[in-house]
């Protein structure tokens, strides 16, 4: 070890080391020329694949011979081939790159929105600030696209629970995934329970427990306490319609509107929760910063919901029965100028409420009834199929009246597929019962 260090101590004499500034202005530079041959590679990349050159090399497609030749991750191949062809259209970003003002990871966020933003705009934000606050930021502007209903159902359909029991240690492990804007709904419970005093810390005094384990054990409580909450009789229905559960949103009102902006959620998910909620409208200005923040409003009165509940008495969607945990949906949601009223709202379970928000289906309101089609058009019978409904098209002329054999579940057919199950159109609508309500 002596030997080392003496070496260590001969070979840098205080008049060869270099200063501080001197060794960062190096690794600058060699940062931006390392940029300049990422743009220079990915250009090469983009001609090769142009021109089927990993065919000589009996692989499938670039991304295989990429990963093999620059020994990468096949996924880590694929997006390097992505932003290479991206960056064909966008000749702004192409420039900061090809110049190393830009770094492979902001180029490679920048790519997936230049399409929906100014790319001028979008290169002047990337050279001003993170990685990290360009690939959120970018997060966001694909929040607002109609595509990002996917990434949203994507995220619903992997929610997963999964628990497992220790015997020997006496312990149970639970591991939960679910949307980041219900996860928050969660974290927002712990934190109440937290806050109203019902965590304990059962650790005696002898015993050493660092920030990191006490946060984590005192997470555990708030856990249990909810649960238990839960058991003694706290549920969801007439009587918990005015109960808070805040989860913070970001969102522009002009993407809400089907404009261009930012959201933290996708924007069909954002519309979802805020159906039925409390809203406090924020004004801030174009860094962020609040200029005004507006007074709470309820969207659903207490009196509302009751009116609703004695009029739907369950979730409304055809065959479900629900009575519990159940969202006032906007028919024609209060964003677009729809009203917040009877006539405008319907009950819906969280689970149809969120599946009709991600396309799932779609509700058609006639007169006073409710069809709900599914998103292929075909219309939602309120009790199911029945054997009558099997109708031949050959049976009966061309005059006879089409409500006797079943209206058809699409307007336009072509010939083949004429031979499907008809739907009588005293199926076809959902009718709301005549009873005459006075909100409380």
């Amino acid at each position: 070890m002596s030997a080392v260090m003496s070496r260590t101590s001969t070979d840098y004499t205080s008049a060869e080391l270099r200063s501080v500034d001197d060794l960062d202005a190096e690794i600058g530079g060699l940062v931006r020329q390392m940029n300049i041959e990422c743009y220079r590679m990915l250009v090469l990349v983009r001609e090769f694949d142009d021109r089927f050159a990993w065919k000589k090399w009996a692989f499938k497609n670039c991304t295989e011979w990429l990963a093999w030749r620059s020994e990468i991750s096949r996924s880590a191949a694929r997006e390097k081939l992505r932003t290479a062809h991206a960056l064909r259209s966008l000749p702004a970003i192409s420039a900061a790159f090809a110049e190393g003002r830009l770094s492979y990871s902001k180029v490679r966020a920048l790519t997936r929105v230049a399409h929906r933003q100014d790319e001028d705009l979008l290169v002047a934000y990337a050279l001003s600030t993170t990685a990290e606050n360009v690939e959120e930021r970018c997060r966001q502007i694909r929040n607002v696209a109609p595509e990002s209903v996917r990434h949203a159902r994507r995220a619903w359909e992997r929610r997963s629970l999964t628990m497992w029991r220790n015997d020997a240690r006496g312990t149970m492990r639970f591991t939960v995934e679910v949307p980041i804007e219900e996860g928050e709904l969660i974290a927002r419970a712990l934190d109440c329970a937290v806050a109203a005093g019902e965590v304990t810390m059962d650790m005696t005094p002898d015993v050493a427990i660092d920030k990191g384990a006490a946060w984590c054990a005192q997470q555990a409580d708030a856990l249990v306490a909810v649960m238990r909450s839960y058991l003694d009789g706290g549920q969801s229905g007439e009587g918990a319609s005015t109960a808070d559960h805040q989860v913070v949103v970001h969102v522009d009102a002009q993407a809400l509107r089907g404009g261009a902006g930012l959201a933290d959620l996708p924007i069909d998910t954002v519309k979802r929760l805020l159906c039925d909620c409390s809203l406090v409208t924020v004004a801030e200005d174009a860094n962020g910063n609040a200029l005004d923040v507006g007074r709470k409003q309820r969207t659903l009165s207490t009196s509302l919901r009751r009116a609703l509940y004695a009029r739907d008495r369950h979730c409304t969607f055809p065959g479900c029965h629900r009575k519990r945990y159940l969202d006032g949906h906007h028919m024609e949601h209060w964003i677009n100028g729809g009203e917040t009223n009877a006539d405008n709202l319907t009950l819906l379970c969280t689970y149809h409420h969120r599946l009709l928000h991600e396309g799932g289906f779609s509700i058609v309101k006639a007169d006073d009834a409710l069809r709900f089609v599914t998103a292929d058009g075909r219309t939602i019978p309120r009790h199911g199929y029945r054997h009558e409904d099997f109708v031949d098209d050959d049976l009966g002329g061309d005059d006879e009246n089409p409500s006797a054999e079943g209206s058809c579940t699409s307007g336009v057919q072509p010939a083949f597929e004429r031979s499907e199950v008809r739907e009588p159109a005293a199926v076809c609508r959902l009718r709301r019962p005549a009873r005459s309500i006075t909100p409380d």
